[in-house]
C-alpha cells in the first residue's frame, strides 16, 4: 500500500508542480513513481537528470536491462524488477538470459562479467580489482561502458529504494 499520495501538477508545489506540468505535456501520463518523487522537488529533479543521462550512455541497452535486473532481484523492488523485465523483453532478450540475470549472471561470459560487476558496485564496490577490471577491457569493453555501469546501478538504488520507501509495488 502507497505510504505517500500521488502529486500533480495542481497539487504539487514549487519546482516540482514545472517538472510534473512539462512530463504531462510531453507525455500525456506519469506514472506513480514519478508523481509520487514530486515530494521532493529535489530528488524528482535529480532522477530526471540521472535518467536523462544514462539515456546517452553507451552500454548496450540488454546488457543494461539485465544489469538492472540482476540488482532489482537482490533490492527487492518488484515495482523496479517487473519493468526491468518488460523492458528486456520488448529488446528480444530471452526467458533464460533473464533468469540468469535475476541470479546474477549469464550465459555469456562478456555479460556475465558486466552483471558481476553490476552486482558489486550494488553490493561492496570497495572489492572491485583491478583484474576485474582488466577482465572487462579484455572482454572489449571500454572504460566509458564499464563507468556506464556506475550510472545504471545508481539509478536502480534510486528507484527501487525510493519505491520501497514510498510503499510503491506493481499493479495487479
Amino acid at each position: 500500500m502507497p505510504r505517500f499520495p500521488k502529486l500533480t501538477p495542481s497539487s504539487a508545489v514549487s519546482a516540482s508542480r514545472k517538472l510534473l506540468g512539462d512530463l504531462v505535456v510531453r507525455h500525456s501520463h506519469v506514472g506513480d513513481m514519478v508523481s509520487t518523487m514530486a515530494h521532493s522537488p529535489a530528488l524528482l529533479g535529480g532522477y530526471l537528470q540521472l535518467s536523462r543521462a544514462m539515456r546517452r550512455a553507451k552500454l548496450d541497452r540488454k546488457i543494461s536491462e539485465l544489469i538492472s535486473i540482476a540488482v532489482q532481484s537482490r533490492q527487492g523492488c518488484s515495482l523496479c524488477l517487473d519493468s526491468h523485465i518488460a523492458a528486456a523483453r520488448a529488446l528480444g532478450v530471452s526467458e533464460s538470459a533473464i533468469e540468469a540475470a535475476r541470479q546474477g549472471t549469464s550465459p555469456f561470459p562478456a555479460i556475465a562479467a558486466m552483471i558481476r560487476l553490476g552486482v558489486l558496485v550494488y553490493r561492496e564496490p570497495s572489492s572491485i580489482t583491478d583484474a576485474q577490471i582488466d577482465e572487462l577491457r579484455a572482454f572489449g569493453y571500454s572504460t566509458r561502458e564499464i563507468a556506464d555501469v556506475v550510472g545504471v546501478v545508481s539509478l536502480n538504488l534510486l528507484t527501487g529504494a525510493f519505491n520501497l520507501v514510498a510503499g510503491l509495488t506493481p499493479r495487479d
